[in-house]
């Protein structure tokens, strides 16, 4: 049986991605700030950290075991977008680069050990802003920008020992982050003057978006799995856009 870390895990990406595993049969570990009733009813071995803290990190590792296989999901950026770089200070930079980037920095240390002898992988969920930073916050972009050359430095050096690392780079994803009263997809709506229903059902087509509609989190998911399956034991250091069309270059 394999065992599964799924940071960020109790609500969108990270809990559809705890639902597919738990489903394959997998040992799945569900690392959140808060723990929701969604992630305990997918049956994973749930734990509460704050992961954007070393301590956070610490806790966790204490737990979580060997592993098969981690999925640095955990980050946020909701409320930047409608700031620009000079409202951001150091404190806010400090903190958006603790949660999106040190966070799956401090967890893939601890796991490499586990992960080498297993001969496991490594899935980082990145964000479309990594590859279009001018369309969104500045500083989390930034920091996910960070992530996904991360994913490739470390496939680079532990390949030769058997670890597999790849990047997933979703665009507009159906969460709360768009969708729940006071997120990022209400604040936008307000500055825009628009009913947040009304910004959100307008979204793919203001991003240019060619299918016309938001990524589920479930399709995410999947391509999660299928990256950290055997059918995939011959990707690694490769980047998986799933956005839509949004990105028009090659």
């Amino acid at each position: 049986m394999r065992t599964v870390l799924v940071t960020g895990a109790s609500r969108g990406i990270g809990l559809a991605a705890a639902r597919i595993f738990a489903a394959q049969g997998a040992r799945v570990i569900g690392a959140a700030r808060t723990i929701t009733p969604e992630l305990t009813a997918t049956g994973a071995r749930t734990v509460a950290a704050d992961l954007s803290t070393a301590d956070g990190v610490s806790e966790l590792m204490k737990k979580a075991g060997d592993l098969d296989v981690l999925v640095n999901n955990a980050g946020g950026g909701d409320g930047q977008a409608v700031y620009g770089f000079l409202d951001v200070d150091d404190a806010q930079w400090q903190s958006f680069f603790d949660l999106n980037f040190f966070s799956a920095v401090r967890v893939t240390r601890a796991a490499l050990p586990a992960l080498t002898a297993r001969r496991g992988v490594i899935v980082n969920v990145s964000s479309i802003g990594a590859r279009m930073p001018a369309a969104g916050p500045v500083a989390y972009n930034t920091a996910k920008a960070a992530l996904t050359a991360l994913g490739k430095a470390l496939a680079e050096e532990f390949g030769p020992a058997g670890v597999r690392v790849v990047t997933v780079t979703p665009g507009p994803v159906r969460t709360a982050v768009w969708e729940a009263p006071g997120g990022l997809g209400a604040q936008l709506a307000a500055a825009a003057n628009v009913g947040q229903q009304e910004f959100v059902a307008q979204l793919p087509a203001m991003m240019g978006m060619t299918t016309g509609r938001l990524t589920e989190p479930g399709e995410v998911a999947e391509l999660i799995a299928f990256l950290a399956s055997e059918r995939a034991l011959n990707i690694t250091g490769a980047d998986f856009r799933i956005d839509g069309g949004l990105v028009k270059t090659a």
